[in-house]
This record gives structure tokens, sequence and C-alpha cells, in this order.
């Protein structure tokens, strides 16, 4: 049954870490644990890259450090995006590294 259920949600669980596409599993497949969980990381992670745009637009009038940090924060995000995507596409159950933790602990 499990596989059957990775196997359905896939699709879902990919589309869920596209954005604020995160809202398409959450809202039309709450019965696919697979595409939830991984809805519920891309939801972290958008949270996550929305709190970064905040401090890079901060960062960006520090002349050189400040534009080091802010690429630097704008490469993880988009690694964490990548591992997700990853993670989603080969139907495993695995949290992402540093807020993987968060939407694990979130009931929706």
């Amino acid at each position: 049954m499990a596989d059957k259920e990775v196997e359905e949600g896939i699709i879902w669980a990919v589309i869920g870490y596209i954005g604020i596409l995160f809202l398409v599993p959450l809202l039309a497949k709450k019965d696919n644990k697979f595409a939830l969980y991984h809805a519920k990381q891309g939801l972290v992670l958008f949270i996550a890259a929305i709190i970064i745009w905040v401090i890079a637009f901060v960062l960006m009038f520090i002349p050189f450090i400040g534009w080091v940090i802010d690429t630097l924060l704008w490469i993880v995000v988009l690694v964490l995006f990548i591992i997700g995507i990853v993670n989603a596409a080969t139907g495993k159950y695995k949290p992402l590294p540093v807020i993987g933790g968060i939407a694990e602990k979130w009931k929706i």
C-alpha cells in the first residue's frame, strides 16, 4: 500500500517544492501522506526563502560582505530546493537538512 501511495504522490510531491505551488498538494492530496510530507517541507522552505529575501534586502546595502552572505544564503536555498525535488522524485521520505525537522512537527 505504501509503495502505491508513493508512486501516486511523486508528481504531487515534486510540485510541492515549486514556490507557492506547495498549496496544490496540501489542498488537493490531503489523503496522500507522501505528497503531504513533501508539501509541508516545501511550505517551510518557501517561508525560509521569504525570510532570506528580507535578510538579503537588508544585506544588499552592505558592500561586498553583504553581497557575499546574500549569495551564500541563496545558494543554500537553491540546494535545499534541489535536494527536496530529488528526494520527492525518487520516492524518499527524507527530511531536508536544517529545516526538515520543522516541517515534521507541523500538524497540517
